[in-house]
């Protein structure tokens, strides 16, 4: 009797502990269709794993996604002016290295040749060497015979006519920087106008109707400055550059008139 008032107990404790579990799970669970379906998604979202984060865009990769969405119009303008402006300023930029030379070398060379072998001499050493600072030489050389006044004369000539070749195209580069941004402005304003546009035949001041269309006008802007500023470097190189030979035609020709009036003098020509 004993064991069976114990089974009894047992029986009903866990019977009542039954009860109170499921009452405790029927008020936590969904009362709707619409709940059911928003516990099973959790649920699924819970159990599924996260996604991989997507790999983060180079700067090279941004840059040409922004180019495509500015819209091949203005931006085609724009890539043009700075190809043309970077072929301009890799040609100057070679030219101007190969015409830079050893002035000081060249002069001894010259006095050497000079003091040596004659004005014959001399400009033998200036054929055989490339470079403006050479030509002005051979330039005054072949004319000593006539006088400094007139060697002279023609070195400062042809000295003209040498820095017009260290400056030629470098104008090209100047316009492709002026014009690059000015190009990004009227992207920038055109597309602010179509956007108006559309504001005027929507009747509705909605963001997101103008939103696209304002970021790719800006984009032109952007890309316009940046051509502007990459070529901008490259041009204030290639001026640094012509005026250091400049500066060292210059030395060359006073050097030179020197060297001949030593040589005149010396030899009472």
């Amino acid at each position: 009797m004993k064991k069976l008032f114990s089974i009894m107990a047992v029986a009903a404790m866990v019977f009542v502990g039954t009860l109170n579990a499921n009452a405790a799970a029927a008020q936590t669970m969904p009362t709707s269709s619409q709940d059911l379906v928003t516990a099973a998604t959790v649920s699924f979202i819970q159990d599924e794993p996260a996604p991989a984060a997507e790999p983060d865009k180079g700067f090279h990769q941004e840059l040409k996604e922004r180019f495509v969405e500015g819209g091949p119009g203005f931006m085609g303008i724009v890539l043009l002016c700075l190809i043309l402006g970077l072929a301009i300023a890799i040609e100057r930029i070679i030219f101007l290295n190969l015409s830079t030379t050893n002035t000081q070398k060249l002069a001894q060379d010259v006095e050497d040749a000079l003091n040596s072998g004659g004005i014959e001499a001399a400009k033998e050493v200036c054929r055989n060497t490339k470079g403006p600072v050479a030509s002005i030489y051979y330039q005054g050389l072949d004319r000593a015979h006539e006088g400094i006044d007139i060697a002279e004369k023609a070195v400062v000539a042809y000295g003209g006519v040498q820095m017009g070749q260290l400056e030629k195209n470098v104008s090209w580069i100047s316009l492709f920087i002026a014009l690059a941004p000015m190009l990004g402005f009227m992207g920038t304003v055109i597309g602010m106008i179509i956007a108006f546009d559309k504001i005027q035949a929507a009747g509705d001041m909605n963001p997101s109707l103008v939103a696209g269309g304002i970021k790719v006008a800006l984009l032109t802007t952007v890309f316009g400055l940046i051509v502007a500023i990459i070529l901008q470097i490259f041009y204030n190189y290639i001026i640094a550059k012509i005026d250091s030979i400049v500066n060292s035609m210059e030395d060359a020709s006073i050097t030179l008139i020197d060297m001949l009036f030593d040589y005149k003098t010396k030899n009472k020509i």
